[in-house]
């Protein structure tokens, strides 16, 4: 199965802003969830904080990002506007995709999700 591509990492000072995308045009289907995860360091787990179901739109994120981050998905994009980054926000930044299916929300559908790419960089300096 084709792996998702990130691209729009970069290295920006606290309070700045960066715009992450993500291909998803293998994931075409209405009943895909999109969803974004990170990792903090190598060996951590990724932690998925933000998500969106392809059908309706409706998105949903951790408490963590919530106010700060905007997940969209435009066609076969799907995109993460990260605005206020704060020192706890650097990161390995990923993309996932999986069919929602009978799982009950989002979240849950894409924690079944493996077959990872190679993510993009956030730097946040101080």
């Amino acid at each position: 199965q084709a792996r998702p591509v990130e691209s729009g990492g970069g290295s920006v000072q606290t309070g700045g802003s960066l715009k992450l995308s993500c291909d998803v045009s293998a994931y075409t289907r209405s009943d895909y969830c999109m969803g974004w995860f990170r990792r903090q360091a190598p060996g951590d787990e990724r932690e998925e904080f933000a998500d969106i179901y392809r059908r309706d739109g409706i998105a949903s994120y951790a408490d963590s990002v919530q106010g700060r981050f905007t997940i969209s998905l435009n066609k076969n994009t799907l995109y993460l506007q990260l605005n206020g980054l704060t020192p706890e926000d650097p990161a390995m930044y990923y993309c996932a995709a999986a069919l929602k299916g009978v799982w009950p929300t989002c979240r849950s559908a894409v924690a079944t999700f493996r077959t990872w790419g190679q993510g993009t960089q956030v730097t946040v300096s101080s």
